[in-house]
């Protein structure tokens, strides 16, 4: 379904003040093609995004148009070899798109992401003819992607997946639940996570790529959730289903390997979408301010609002200088990601707080979208490794370090 884009307070509040909020100390680290990726991608956003923001929220319309505008820009894309239909960017172009659509609508950001989030694996470890088959649909939009990791008493600890992966004569068997999964409900590619040998623990798990549309494959309808209304998460359901060999992701208990190479991409997302959530919030905010009081805002807002500028600043520069490491050194230790993604998803959500708090009643009315930016930044902090488990991550490579340097 097309929906109108009927400009709201809400998308002119993107489409007026974006470019005020770009940061020349924030630009000054940024190639000229990475400038390019986020002209090309706040073009898009501000056409197709952003206007549709408020309705898919208020009616929880799945973002499909908004993201097949974007994957017609070739954005989905953008960390993927040519061949495969991708543009070879860096991870800081990644994060810099990912940065404005979700300043425009958080929601479609997720969807976007989850694309990515699906490919990556298979291009990490899937051979040739599974990345041929699986990759350029997942990137042109033409399938929708899932990661099957999560399930109802194995989330954050991988190593006790209750999914089962038994061989076959042809393959595999796979049995199973999962749940809160990203488009789950609509997912054609699924990278589904399972263990072989329970006893093994995470060297009994294993990655397979599984298609939506094969017998035993059942999709849950969407859950209600608090934010993100545009994208969908549900549960899944494999029932005897039948993979092929060749459907194999890298070898037999490698799945282990595969995550924790996957997540340094999806915390990046994660941690782009805190970003632009925040900046989200103070561009709505300062629009209705302006509304209100003109060109001069009372000391008490223009003080609050000069922190929340700062703060988003030093939030951009850790993204992207986590983000350029990572294009340098793919090795980056996950305390160095979960600084990053902690620290720029709380900022997401505390700005969006205090945005609120600024406003005062205003900060209640939906038509500001100030308060679906608090409700979709929510659970920034909680997908991607929850910002406690980050903290653990942190602490532990903290200790570590202190006990090597005695």
């Amino acid at each position: 379904m097309t929906t109108p884009l009927d400009l709201d307070s809400d998308a002119k509040a993107y489409l007026a003040l974006h470019e005020l909020l770009d940061e020349p100390a924030a630009d000054a680290g940024l190639s000229e093609r990475e400038l390019q990726i986020r002209s090309v991608t706040r073009d898009v956003v501000a056409r197709e995004v952003a206007p549709r923001a408020a309705h898919i929220d208020a009616t929880h319309e799945f973002a499909h148009d908004s993201v097949q505008a974007l994957a017609a820009e070739g954005l989905c894309g953008l960390v993927f070899p040519r061949e495969l239909g991708g543009s070879a960017d860096t991870n800081v172009a990644y994060a810099v798109a990912m940065e404005e659509i979700t300043a425009g609508c958080a929601a479609t950001s997720l969807v976007f992401m989850t694309q990515m989030h699906a490919a990556y694996p298979i291009l990490l470890a899937g051979g040739d003819e599974l990345r041929q088959r699986y990759i350029p649909p997942l990137l042109d939009g033409t399938a929708y992607g899932s990661l099957g990791i999560t399930e109802p008493d194995a989330g954050s600890d991988v190593s006790s997946l209750t999914t089962t992966a038994t061989p076959a004569s042809e393959g595999w068997i796979l049995n199973g639940q999962k749940t809160f999964i990203t488009t789950g409900d609509r997912a054609d590619v699924i990278v589904c996570f399972a263990t072989v040998d329970r006893s093994k623990k995470r060297d009994g798990i294993t990655a397979f790529v599984v298609e939506g549309g094969w017998d035993g494959v059942g999709h849950g309808q969407p859950f209600d959730k608090m934010g993100m209304h545009g994208s969908s998460t549900a549960e899944l359901f494999f029932d005897g289903v039948r993979i092929p060999k060749g459907n194999l992701l890298g070898e037999v208990g490698g799945g282990w390997s595969v995550v924790m190479s996957s997540v340094v991409k999806s915390r990046i997302s994660a941690a782009a979408q805190g970003i632009g959530l925040a900046r989200g919030a103070y561009a709505r905010t300062l629009s209705a301010l302006r509304g209100i009081y003109g060109h001069r805002l009372p000391d008490e807002h223009t003080f609050a609002l000069a922190d929340l500028r700062g703060r988003i600043l030093q939030g951009r520069l850790l993204l992207h200088a986590v983000a350029r490491q990572v294009d340098q050194n793919p090795h980056v230790t996950p305390g160095q990601i979960g600084i990053m993604k902690q620290s720029c998803t709380d900022l997401g959500f505390n700005a969006s707080v205090e945005a609120i708090r600024i406003l005062g009643p205003l900060g209640d009315l939906t038509d500001l979208g100030v308060e679906r930016c608090l409700r979709d930044a929510k659970v920034t902090q909680i997908y991607d490794g929850t910002n406690e488990i980050q903290r653990l991550l942190i602490g532990r490579e903290t200790n570590r370090a202190m006990k090597d340097g005695v």
